[in-house]
């Protein structure tokens, strides 16, 4: 009697997926220990936006912004929207990748900052949903700027812009799983941010476009790289392939200092164009100790340190040149 009864309560035992077996948080949440895994609080919603990353949505928009001005003069609301899609785009991005992460129990094993579905403090549908209302939003500013405009040829670019956000860590074969994270990042937060910002304001691109562009691409290149660094023992434990799994530890950490040199490469010609771009230089105070960090960092704290410091880096170089160039 006693056996078929251990028989019966084996059979009514939940199986757990390959997430839940390597993350203890995600065990204690789905045996409603609420001890070990508390409901997500604000400040975790808050921290799962990574707002520290909104420097690459907003270096973009006053570099675009700045040039338009020079140029033929800016448009107030069309440089706000334009902001509204580059950050919205980046907010739904980071939680997009929460959420895919998550379910795919990449999350499980990271030694940064925790995750709101790897942790186990919101539910995966709910963190979708999050996604998806600020990926809405992005779209409805750029269908304002659209409407605004008449170039209605944008919606495809907002559109491709949504599924590369999207896709960088969700669906069957997503490309951040192939070490395509940084190229992408370059592509949509460099020359597409840029040039799209300044073109939709005056329908032009000026030759300094390219510059700038380039300077914000490498910025946000060099941010998702010093994190894939940070994660890529535990990525590649993971089977996620970003960049730095690829390339190897030293090779990678090489290539992000290559990425801050490109950022300020881009700033020698405004330095010859524009009387106060060459204060820009200064923020290598920053960047430089950054570049020597990652290259002789030990532990995850060091990285994150790193990852602080290069977004702060990329924010004030943007900024920074930004108004060198508007006054």
């Amino acid at each position: 009697m006693a056996a078929k009864t251990t028989k019966k309560t084996a059979k009514k035992k939940p199986a757990r997926s390959a997430a839940t077996r390597t993350n203890p948080s995600r065990v204690s949440a789905a045996s409603g220990n609420p001890a070990k895994v508390q409901k997500a609080t604000a400040r975790d919603w808050i921290a799962g936006a990574r707002l520290r990353t909104l420097s690459l949505a907003i270096v973009p928009v006053a570099l675009g912004t700045a040039l338009a001005y020079v140029t033929l003069g800016y448009n107030l609301a069309l440089a706000l929207l334009c902001l509204a899609v580059a950050v919205f785009l980046q907010i739904g991005v980071n939680y997009a990748n929460d959420y895919s992460d998550g379910v795919r129990g990449t999350d499980a094993l990271r030694v940064g900052p925790s995750r709101l579905t790897g942790s186990g403090a919101a539910k995966p549908r709910t963190v979708l949903t999050v996604a998806l209302v600020f990926f809405g939003l992005a779209a409805a500013a750029g269908l304002a700027i659209v409407i605004l405009t008449g170039i209605w040829w944008l919606l495809a670019v907002g559109a491709v812009a949504i599924v590369a956000a999207w896709f960088y860590t969700g669906g069957r074969m997503p490309y951040g799983y192939l070490g395509l994270g940084e190229l992408v990042a370059f592509l949509f937060f460099g020359l597409v941010a840029t040039i799209g910002t300044v073109y939709v304001q005056i329908e032009q691109v000026p030759f300094e476009t390219w510059f700038a562009a380039a300077l914000a691409g490498f910025f946000a290149a060099a941010i998702m790289l010093v994190n894939n660094i940070r994660d890529r023992e535990l990525d590649a434990r993971a089977g996620k392939k970003t960049f730095a799994v690829r390339v190897g530890d030293l090779p990678a950490r090489i290539v992000f200092v290559v990425l801050l040199a490109g950022a300020y490469g881009a700033v020698v010609p405004f330095a010859l164009l524009y009387t106060w771009a060459p204060a820009v230089f200064f923020t290598l105070l920053i960047t430089a100790p950054v570049a020597l960090i990652v290259l002789l960092a030990k532990t995850p704290g060091e990285l994150v340190l790193a990852l602080k410091l290069t977004s702060l880096a990329a924010l004030l170089t943007g900024l920074g040149l930004a108004a060198a160039i508007a006054f």
